[in-house]
């Protein structure tokens, strides 16, 4: 991923330093769990615990000639051990090494995404309960509605996000897997009770049936939490973006001091990070389908997974880290324009409460059909100033049937927003 989108600790994660890292450590708790069972001398798993090391440069240049990393890191560890080496990767294949290590560096992803997760999360609720009150249009085919709250809006996008964020730890738990049962699976070089020996050690668990490598649905799986992910975090900035549009201008994106928002036009004020993560959530996508497409590998295995996989892992995780924390800020600095809020809703000359005056139409002794009839008539009738309350309140015919009590309160707003704010408080609690 450029560096642009890279945030420190999660870069660091998926750096080339760090994938040999956890490859070292998957060698030697094999060493060690080996060691205790008799399969290498003691001796061998103790040099290789104090003495192993690697360089990435030195790695590359045994690579050369190699032609394959996996044993080039290894030669390179050897190297450093010394005569004990030779029992380094002893009864593994690659992808044990590999399958294994990228569980561990998942884990570790998680670990820090869980940061920026929890930091969104804070920043959403506090934006909800302030403004659980805050009236608004709800607007359904892009048309006003009926009136909703901004803290509504934010609380349906909270709650999806908590359901996105189940979504992710279900992945991960289910990417916890130690791999050590060889070229296709079989145990015939390593024995299942290493295997379970060194999962104890590195917090993982043995894959129930493997093949040469751990079935790629676990990794699909993980790539698509992460993809629904980025959806929520894509709807949320679709809703800013529509929103700040100067014909609306409701919501209008934090803009510091110095910031430009056009090299031409002086006045503008863009919602650039939402179209940001709009674009993010793409690619998370796109990935998603990457992984899909890594499940069907021919019988026990080919290598057209690991292209893939080198990009999408790394770059899935460094980009939905960066997304959640850089919609947090736009959260949190989010400037939301009550009055226009107010006056939006006043566009509509008060239809946004047609539903609400159906139902009180119908209470007074009218049939659905009649109370619809009527209402849209009164409705589609209005003329410039004019709203649907005062035609309501002049129409002759209601006058003798309906109680205008409840019409003024429908139109005061305080049944929606009581409502509202109802389900909001459900919701944050």
């Amino acid at each position: 991923m450029i560096e642009r989108y890279t945030r420190p600790e999660m870069g660091a994660v998926w750096d080339l330093e760090m994938r040999f890292q956890k490859m070292m450590e998957v060698e030697i708790a094999v060493a060690q769990v080996q060691s205790k069972e008799k399969i290498i001398p003691s001796k061998a798993a103790s040099a290789i615990k104090r003495k192993a090391k690697f360089n990435v440069e030195r790695i590359h240049e045994i690579e050369k000639t190699t032609r394959h990393d996996v044993i080039a890191f290894v030669s390179n560890m050897a190297e450093n051990v010394g005569p004990e080496g030779r029992y380094i990767h002893f009864g593994m294949t690659s992808s044990d090494v590999l399958d294994t290590a990228l569980s561990l560096q998942v884990v570790q992803a998680y670990e820090v995404l869980k940061k920026s997760l929890h930091r969104f999360e804070k920043v959403l609720r506090r934006k909800a309960s302030e403004h659980a009150g805050t009236l608004c249009a709800g607007r359904t085919h892009g048309m006003h509605a009926e009136p909703t709250s901004f803290g509504l809006k934010l609380s349906g996008l909270l709650v999806e996000f908590l359901r996105n964020q189940k979504r992710v730890e279900r992945a991960i738990e289910s990417m916890k897997i130690v791999k050590l049962s060889g070229a296709v699976g079989t145990y015939s070089a390593m024995s299942a009770k290493v295997e379970k020996g060194v999962g104890k050690l590195l917090g993982l668990k043995p894959e129930t049936v493997a093949t040469q490598v751990i079935p790629r649905d676990r990794h699909a799986e993980l790539l698509q939490s992460l993809a629904l992910l980025g959806c929520g975090l894509e709807r949320l900035a679709v809703e800013l973006r529509h929103l700040q549009r100067t014909e609306v201008g409701e919501a209008i994106e934090g803009f510091s001091k110095g910031q430009k928002g056009s090299s031409a036009m002086p006045h503008k004020k863009n919602p650039i990070s939402s179209e940001n993560i709009t674009g993010v959530a793409r690619l998370l996508r796109s990935y998603a389908q990457s992984a899909l497409e890594n499940v069907a590998l021919w019988h026990e295995r080919d290598i057209s997974h690991s292209s893939v996989e080198r990009v999408v892992f790394p770059d899935a995780f460094i980009l939905v880290d960066y997304a959640v924390d850089r919609m947090a800020t736009v959260v949190e600095n989010l400037y939301v324009d009550e009055e226009r809020m107010l006056k939006n809703i006043q566009l509509s000359q008060g239809q946004l409460f047609s539903s609400h005056v159906l139902l009180v139409l119908v209470e007074a002794g009218y049939s659905r059909e009649e109370a619809y009839a009527k209402v849209q008539s009164l409705s589609h009738g209005l003329k410039a100033g004019e709203s649907l309350e005062e035609a309501l309140m002049q129409d002759p015919e209601l006058q003798e049937k309906v109680d205008f009590r409840k019409i003024r309160k429908i139109f005061s707003g305080e049944i929606h927003r009581k409502s509202v704010q109802k389900l909001v408080k459900k919701v944050l609690k």
